[in-house]
């Protein structure tokens, strides 16, 4: 009777295998079709898509668009950068829409060339939420955005990180597309492309290149998690043998997040390539060595759009306790920078970028806390924007 189960079970779970596998292989087959980086000094006009998301969200988000505001002025008046305000992505409108990003916010993402996004709340298990996908996961393969950049500052320690997470494969890829096997076995699945791996890695490598760096550090689990780690490592070392200048060297995922923490070794690293599940993990720690992950910023980069955010979540805590005016937009300012490299404001991101740091680890003049024993959002914001 048991075995009858066990292979109705495995039959009905076999179903869900194969449709995923048919899902992934076209996924596979249909990034192999863009080749080509959209060129923003062609465009008559740049659209930044703002979405505040849930949370402080929209606190911090306003204030990354006000600084960009004044960088661009100019360029915005002259009608070559829109900003483009798009409300709905909002956890409120996604229960209702049943979907991670409702049809019509997605409609209006594909109209922007860039998006400046706030952080969003995602459901998880045992809080009575309906099982919605992440929104971030669903906008990085919607616009397929497949590479997370990450960078990590810390002058006085050394340390000068980038890290670059495949954003779109490995244990994010199908997270909400899982099997309940039975009631007493659950199995997700990570996911590893060839053109998903050669494409981040060869990304992380020709920035290595271009800005002086002379390190690659791959990260895996490849001794253990042999298939796809064990692909996406030998992808990513025969991606480095182009780059001769280079060194290259590999490392397993738990010794890594040791060696960051290592003052005399953590100076050696430069830039990082990791899967999705290592890459979220580990950027959140070395975020701590820079102040915590309320400073750091992350770009989405693909080859026709690209989304900038902070890295952390939407701290419903803080909105919750009436604390939201005081959370920290360095994250937000950060992503800003970030994006004003990419679309080609790079005088412009160079400032926002010296402002901030004259802020954060030179001047010190104001702090931000999270509470009313530091300075708000809009006050800090207003200290960053004077010193541009």
């Amino acid at each position: 009777m048991k075995n009858e189960i066990y292979e109705r079970a495995a039959e009905e779970a076999a179903e869900k295998f194969k449709a995923l596998m048919i899902e992934q292989l076209e996924r596979a087959e249909r990034i192999k079709q863009d080749k080509e980086f959209k060129d923003y000094s062609k465009l008559d006009k740049t659209v930044i898509g703002v979405c505040g998301g849930d949370g402080i969200g929209p606190v911090i988000t306003k204030a990354a668009v006000s600084v960009i505001e004044k960088l661009l002025k100019d360029d915005i008046k002259s009608g070559k950068i829109e900003i483009k305000t798009i409300d709905g992505l909002t956890i409120e409108n996604r229960i209702a829409a049943g979907k991670a990003i409702p049809d019509d916010v997605m409609e209006e993402l594909y109209k922007c060339d860039v998006i400046l996004k706030g952080p969003t709340t995602t459901p998880h298990e045992g809080d009575g939420l309906p099982n919605i996908e992440s929104a971030n996961v669903m906008m990085r393969k919607k616009l397929d955005l497949f590479a997370n950049v990450r960078p990590v500052k810390v002058p006085d320690q050394g340390i000068d990180w980038t890290f670059f997470r495949e954003n779109t494969e490995g244990s994010y890829a199908v997270g909400s597309k899982g099997v309940n096997v039975s009631d007493e076995l659950g199995v997700d699945f990570c996911v590893t492309t060839t053109e998903g791996t050669e494409r981040i890695a060869r990304l992380a490598y020709e920035y290595a290149r271009s800005n002086g760096k002379d390190r690659v550090s791959i990260v895996t689990k490849a001794n253990v998690i042999k298939t796809t780690d064990g692909k996406f490592l030998r992808i990513c070392k025969k991606v480095g043998e182009e780059y001769p200048e280079i060194t290259t060297d590999e490392w397993f995922i738990d010794i890594m997040t040791a060696k960051l923490v290592d003052e005399k070794r953590r100076k050696d690293f430069r830039v990082f390539i990791l899967p999705n599940l290592y890459g979220d993990i580990i950027t959140d720690e070395a975020a701590e060595f820079q102040g915590g992950v309320g400073t750091a910023g992350s770009a989405n980069i693909g080859k026709r759009y690209a989304m900038f955010e902070a890295i952390h979540g939407s701290a419903p805590r803080m909105i919750a306790e009436g604390r939201g005016a005081y959370a920290d937009p360095c994250s937000m300012l950060r992503a800003a920078a970030m994006l004003l490299s990419h679309i080609g404001k790079q005088e412009e991101s160079d400032r926002l970028t010296r402002a901030l740091d004259y802020c954060m680890f030179e001047d010190k003049k104001l702090k931000v806390t999270g509470r009313d024993t530091g300075a708000t959002c809009e006050e800090f914001t207003r200290y960053v924007t004077e010193q541009l």
